[in-house]
């Protein structure tokens, strides 16, 4: 009998252990973001501000309505707050992971670690996307003065905190398939840089050509950016772009797991 009650309070005592590690994990890689982002601060706020800074300098100055006759700023913030969700969700894990996994070998610590490795996924994904909802906050401050009439609301945020997680997911993808240091900052000018400026966020893909158009418009950035765009004038976004932002996200998510799930097991 004795001999049972210690069995049931060891067993007790183990289970709660393995409660409190299934969620140490995300918390632990949370707290690394936390500390880079606390330790880079200054220029983490200053890269999130300077290119958009510019951009809506130059667009918003130099063009005044759009096709619609609406002031051309109207058009022009939406998309910005959108793409830096994205920059700012894919830079913050892609250049990081494909140093921490191919010169620091970090990620073969974690792979010894008790941390399961969905948890440590999970993390990076949720730290970039908070990190490029960070960059999207620095430009609603910047722009307080010209966006009279926008509206932001929960809506939006969750469409940019959904955005920030699909690229989040995608960086750990192309961190996966980097072979070298430098090939991380070739993934940003081969498909961060085009989606910056295609995929509706400076101009409308309304008269781009057919085929090339429907292209564009089904990439998350353009979902993204209709519909941040669609509330901040009042109006009902089309939820379809939800749906594809969640599809993309599953997608991306399970080539990760499956990446790093090989990883494991080699």
């Amino acid at each position: 009998m004795r001999r049972q009650e210690d069995h049931l309070i060891l067993s007790s005592g183990r289970q709660h252990f393995t409660d409190k590690i299934k969620i140490m994990g995300i918390i632990t890689v949370l707290w690394e973001k936390w500390v880079e982002f606390r330790r880079d601060f200054y220029k983490i706020t200053v890269a999130a501000m300077i290119s958009p800074l510019m951009y809506l300098i130059i667009f918003g100055l130099g063009i005044r309505t759009t096709s619609h006759g609406q002031p051309y700023i109207f058009f022009l913030v939406p998309g910005l707050v959108a793409m830096v969700t994205m920059t700012g969700s894919f830079s913050a894990i892609a250049q990081n992971m494909s140093v921490q996994r191919l010169y620091e070998k970090a990620l073969d610590q974690v792979m010894v670690s008790p941390t399961p490795l969905w948890q440590f996924i999970l993390g990076q994904v949720i730290g970039g996307s908070l990190r490029g909802l960070y960059a999207a906050l620095v430009i609603l401050v910047l722009t307080i003065p010209v966006r009279h009439g926008l509206i932001f609301n929960w809506l939006s945020f969750a469409v940019m905190i959904l955005n920030g997680m699909v690229f989040a997911t995608l960086a750990l993808v192309l961190s996966f398939l980097a072979k070298t240091y430098s090939d991380a900052p070739r993934f940003n000018t081969y498909i961060i840089m085009p989606m910056s400026f295609l995929c509706n966020t400076f101009f409308s893909t309304e008269e781009m050509p057919d085929g090339f158009r429907q292209l564009i418009e089904i990439m998350p950035l353009s979902q993204a950016s209709g519909m941040i765009r669609s509330i901040s004038c009042g109006q009902t976004p089309d939820l379809t772009g939800i749906v594809i932002l969640l599809a993309y996200l599953v997608i991306l998510g399970g080539i990760s797991v499956f990446f790093i799930y090989r990883k494991k097991n080699l």
